[in-house]
């Protein structure tokens, strides 16, 4: 069965379809079977990176390694049985449809809680939750004492997880490695940013996920994204030289994939 990757957040803006671009490609290009389903069913962002890839590719008569998108089908609603959740089914018939070889299936969630992002999490073989630098977006994960920054308890999301957690525990199936990934993290030795990295950490052993580093804020994503191309085909393009923020942000990629440490999977870029 393929390996399946969850990236998820319910708060939006944190880098979530950045993050499932350059995974996927960078997987893509190591030569793995990689399928991608899209479940922010409004923006559909990580859909359209796909076709935006495609549409440069043929145009430029380019061999760019690019994953399997899969849009969710729609299902006739006589077909289901009596209480199952035509979401469920729509994600099910997915999944179902990409090809018996594939080796990893990659599921961006959306910004927000929904029935689809409730299910992905319980497939979830890794999830990676990118979370921006900030005690807003912290706030997703756990509840802090606003006078002496103490954590509380987990918070709405985190509660999710753990729900993920039971029913895989509950089915038989392998625990969920949750990787959290601080983005937009400054440069600077600032105060909030030496105090996000002790709340993360001080959560991450409580609750049981791993951190490991994000992207840093780059114009280069924004640029990157209406061609379909990530940090990887730069020279496929024909940039022959790469400037100090391309290369520190390639690096930031090759940080992630390593500790997300993804079953066969060689980081030689």
């Amino acid at each position: 069965m393929a390996h399946i990757i969850v990236v998820g957040n319910e708060k939006g803006g944190s880098g979530k379809s950045t993050t499932s671009m350059h995974v996927a490609t960078a997987l893509a290009r190591a030569g793995k079977s990689v399928g991608l389903i899209d479940l922010d069913l409004r923006q559909k962002s990580l859909g359209r990176y796909i076709e935006n890839r495609t549409a440069y590719a043929q145009k430029h008569e380019l061999d760019l390694a690019t994953p399997v998108y899969q849009a969710l089908p729609d299902i006739d609603r006589s077909s289901l049985s009596p209480g199952e959740n035509i979401q469920d089914r729509r994600l099910s018939a997915a999944i179902s449809g990409f090809d018996a070889g594939t080796d990893f299936i990659l599921i961006d969630c959306p910004g927000s809680h929904t029935r689809l992002s409730q299910v992905a999490h319980t497939l979830a073989d890794t999830l990676i939750t990118p979370l921006n630098d900030s005690f807003v977006d912290f706030d997703l994960l756990a509840k802090v004492d606003g006078d002496t920054n103490e954590i509380l308890g987990p918070s709405v999301y985190s509660e999710m997880v753990w729900n993920a957690r039971q029913l895989r525990a509950e089915a038989g199936l392998t625990p969920i490695d949750w990787i959290v990934t601080r983005n937009r993290v400054g440069a600077q030795a600032m105060h909030n940013k030496k105090k996000m990295a002790d709340a993360v950490g001080k959560l991450s052993r409580r609750i049981g996920f791993r951190v490991a580093p994000g992207f840093s804020e780059r114009v280069i994503f924004r640029e990157l994204f209406p061609r379909g191309l990530t940090l990887l085909d730069l020279k496929d393009i024909g940039v022959k030289g790469l400037n100090i923020s391309n290369v520190a942000a390639r690096q930031e990629l090759r940080e992630l994939m390593e500790n997300l440490r993804l079953p066969d999977v060689k980081v030689d870029f």
